[in-house]
Parts: C-alpha cells; sequence; structure tokens
C-alpha cells in the first residue's frame, strides 16, 4: 500500500523535549511541514547517529517551516534517561516522540512484529496533514539528514509550483522541469 497522499492519522503520544513531556497529536501537525523519523531503539547504535545528524540540520528544518519529530516504541521517561545519559542524544532539541503502543508504527506500518521495533522510516507531511514522501530503511542501513532536508525541499517547490518537477539531486535554484510533450524523449 502506497501512503502518498494519504492523511496521517489522528493519534496522541507522549513527547519528551527541553527536560519536560508533553502530548503530541496530529493536530499539532497542522499548519506546518513535519517529519516523522522512526527508528528501532533509544541506547542503541546507529539511532544516536541519526538523531544526532537531524540535530545538526534542525536550524535548517526550521528554517522551511518543519518540524522535526524522532518516534520509537520506547517510553518518555528511556527518552529521558537517554538523554541524560548520550552526549549526542543531550544536544537533541526537537521532540522525541514515545509510541510504546506502537499507535503510530502501526498506522504507517513500519513496525517489526518479531523485535517489536520500528523501521528506519522516513515521512515527510505537509501542512494539511498529507503525506509527501516516505523512505523506509531497514534496521541496519542509517539516513543522511542532508537528502530528508532536500526531499523537503523538493517537496515544498512542488507544492508550490504545481506544473514544475524536480529532477534528480535538484536543490533550491537548480533546474526545474517542465513536463510535456517537448520534454518527450529529449532528456
Amino acid at each position: 500500500m502506497s501512503f502518498i497522499g494519504e492523511t496521517l492519522p489522528d493519534f496522541t503520544v507522549k513527547a519528551y523535549q527541553d527536560g519536560d513531556f508533553h502530548d503530541v497529536s496530529r493536530a499539532d501537525m497542522m499548519g506546518h511541514w513535519s517529519i516523522l523519523a522512526f527508528y528501532p531503539a533509544d541506547f542503541s547504535f546507529v539511532c544516536p547517529t541519526e538523531l544526532g545528524d537531524l540535530q545538526d540540520h534542525y536550524a535548517q528544518f526550521q528554517s522551511h517551516n518543519a518540524e522535526v519529530y524522532s518516534v520509537s516504541e520506547d517510553t518518555e521517561f528511556v527518552h529521558m534517561a537517554w538523554h541524560e545519559q548520550s552526549p549526542t542524544i543531550g544536544k537533541i532539541q526537537y521532540p522525541m516522540l514515545a509510541d510504546p503502543a506502537g499507535v503510530l508504527a502501526n498506522a504507517l506500518q513500519v513496525r517489526q512484529e518479531a523485535s517489536g521495533q520500528t523501521y528506519r522510516a522516513t515521512f515527510i507531511i505537509d501542512p494539511e496533514g498529507n503525506i509527501q514522501s516516505y523512505v523506509v530503511n531497514n534496521m541496519g542501513i542509517g539516513r543522511n539528514a542532508d537528502e530528508i532536508l532536500r526531499t523537503l525541499e523538493a517537496a515544498q517547490f512542488v507544492a508550490t509550483h504545481g506544473d514544475q518537477v524536480c529532477p534528480a539531486n535538484w536543490h533550491p535554484g537548480d533546474k526545474t522541469l517542465t513536463p510535456g510533450a517537448d520534454l518527450v524523449g529529449k532528456i
């Protein structure tokens, strides 16, 4: 099943952020772009490299009217403990969502039943709550925040300029394409 164009389902989960706990719901993701970055587990090995990379790019995501949300099936208390113990995780400023019941993981079909953990899945959601992009990696394959940011920029460009599309490796300011008969067989 493809999730492209599907609306993010209703949910409410706990989050750890800035030394505190709070609820995050679908309603909190409306009005801005959202990045949901699922990862298998706290206190693991590849996960802090990815979450640290997202933090290193966090200001860039925010400058694009996007909020980053990391998501695992750990509780908010485990997120807090990891934040307090790991120098990399201790730098994280974005909300770390706790999904111990698998509400989001099951709804978006990224939970591996055998391990009870999520795959490394990234969802880019527009301000209306519609999924514009998603990529799912196996647990041992880390992601790159530069590519997530590039994909967000392309999704935002296409949302604003629906008559144009972004070719491979496109970055803001690069040439886009306008689909039409004049391009057939010319690329």
